[in-house]
């Protein structure tokens, strides 16, 4: 056994959690109309189950989105003030961290990460709720009193409608709080698809809502499969956008499934995420950053820094650091405050990454560390693993891997960086490490990417917009431009006094 990896305590008390969620439709709590389940089974716990909701069908996702489309066409949400409905959200956000321990525990065992980082996730989910509950009482629209003495503009902003929300099982709470908060501040009613995976705490954020006083209809969940449950919310025309987070492959079906009603989209895709750093860096402080951007939620992240690029004066130097960190990074059992490192989603995931790891050593590259799984019988565990001698034409260059798995290429100059950040499908984030701010500035404004950061890296604000470009999205997230993805803006043309006649 690795001497950093912490071996999952089975006598845990809170491995009794066992909860047993319904889904949120109109304001009531209910069951699948079949009776069918979904267990969840600790990814860091072997065979112990931490959750069970339900597994719905087209018809149980046909009745929330019924219930959306009611609250939104007749009920009081979209016709209230700002005021009245920022009031209510800031109550969510009080719940939130109200009941911050029990989600940071639900959370933990559902996805496998460890409990210190799910308690800070939880408490910046508060922060998210609080920020767009301030922000959707100052939403605007505009007036143009210049287009003649006769005549005057009004842009009305108004809620896009009806929302699909489809959200994935890495951060499940952080990404449906990035995206309902928006679309209820802006007007909007919601159907909340979670993963099947990760499905209780997005029950428990509904259930908060309500008791915060959200009106029934507004904030409905359903569980189940993305076939039928996610699929249904972009086929269905009573939907007018679909919000989803997740792979290509996905993304781009219920696009083109969305398409075909001519409904709005918003796509947050997979990543591969450029960490840029120059022989003038704080080589320490990068070192931390890498291995931080790589190791996060067990590389299961989307903005994952995974992709090294060092300037070759540098190159032993940093690599060794990195070394150092990720010989030491403890890694294992969710619920052990020490533990950085958690497990894997699902075996079928863990081997998935092994698949990319010996497909990087058959491609040449030269693994330095790791490269196996850890833990075996207790939980879905894999080794940090850092990767040499990478070039672009590699699948471990390419590919979302999706796991504690960092590639490793080097660069002459500033323009062969920002060429090599570029030359990924993606676009969703990067960080530059350079003391040098107008070279990182220069750089960053370069790459097509985002969410980018320098000298720091998966940061966040709610005040920043996130989002991607190339295949890794459409649209924004967050910040005021996140209240435009869930808006419609009406053009008013008022005329003043008697127009002139057009005949006779």
């Amino acid at each position: 056994m690795l001497a950093n990896f912490i071996s999952p305590d089975t006598t845990d008390s809170r491995l009794d959690i066992k909860a047993r969620y319904r889904m949120l439709v109109d304001g009531k709590s209910v069951d699948a109309a079949s009776g069918r389940t979904i267990d969840r089974v600790s990814p860091g716990h072997s065979g112990i189950i931490v959750g069970t909701w339900p597994e719905a069908s087209a018809d149980d996702v046909g009745l929330a989105i019924a219930a959306a489309r009611r609250a939104f066409d007749t009920g009081p949400w979209p016709r209230m003030s700002g005021a009245e409905r920022s009031r209510l959200m800031f109550k969510v956000a009080e719940l939130i961290l109200a009941n911050q321990e029990e989600l940071a525990v639900a959370e933990s065992l559902e996805v496998g990460k460890p409990i210190a980082q799910a308690r800070g996730e939880i408490g910046f989910c508060a922060d998210l709720w609080s920020y767009a509950a301030g922000q959707s009482r100052a939403l605007e629209g505009q007036t143009h009193n210049n287009i003649g003495d006769d005549r005057l503009g009004l842009v009305l902003r108004e809620p896009v409608g009806v929302v699909g929300i489809i959200t994935p099982w890495n951060f499940p709470f952080i990404i449906a709080s990035e995206r309902v908060p928006w679309a209820i501040g802006a007007g909007c009613t919601v159907v909340l698809k979670p993963s099947e995976f990760t499905s209780g705490t997005s029950i428990r954020m509904a259930e908060l809502a309500r008791q915060a006083g959200i009106p029934d209809g507004v904030f409905n969940v359903v569980t189940g499969y993305g076939d039928p449950a996610g699929q249904i919310l972009a086929e269905d025309p009573r939907i007018d956008m679909v919000a989803f987070t997740g792979s290509v492959r996905v993304g781009t079906k219920l696009g083109e499934i969305a398409a075909r009603s001519v409904k709005r989209v918003g796509l947050e895709l997979g990543g591969k995420g450029p960490q840029i750093v120059f022989d003038d860096a704080d080589l320490q402080a990068a070192a931390d950053g890498i291995a931080y951007g790589v190791y996060h939620n067990a590389g299961q992240c989307c903005i994952s820094g995974s992709r090294l690029l060092v300037q070759e004066g540098i190159r032993d130097a940093l690599i060794e650091r990195v070394l150092d960190i990720s010989r030491k990074v403890t890694f294992g059992d969710p619920l052990n405050e020490k533990t950085r490192i958690g497990a894997m989603i699902s075996e079928a995931h863990a081997a998935k990454v092994q698949s990319y790891v010996d497909a990087g050593v058959a491609d040449g590259a030269e693994l330095l560390l790791g490269g196996t799984r850890a833990g075996e019988g207790k939980g879905l565990y894999f080794a940090p693993t850092v990767f040499s001698g990478v070039n672009s034409a590699m699948s471990i260059a390419r590919e979302e891997i999706f796991g504690p798995v960092l590639s490793t290429m080097t660069f002459k100059t500033a323009d062969e960086a920002v060429a090599l950040a570029n030359s990924s499908e993606f676009g969703l984030s990067a960080s530059v490490w350079s003391t040098n701010l107008e070279n990182a500035l220069q750089s960053i404004r370069r790459i097509r990417a985002g969410r980018c950061w320098i000298n720091s890296v998966i940061d966040g604000t709610p005040e920043l917009p996130i989002g991607g470009y190339k295949k890794s999205g459409l649209g924004r997230e967050l910040g005021r431009y996140g209240f435009d993805e869930y808006s419609q803006f009406k053009g008013i043309h008022v005329t003043l006094g008697r127009p002139a006649p057009w005949f006779g």
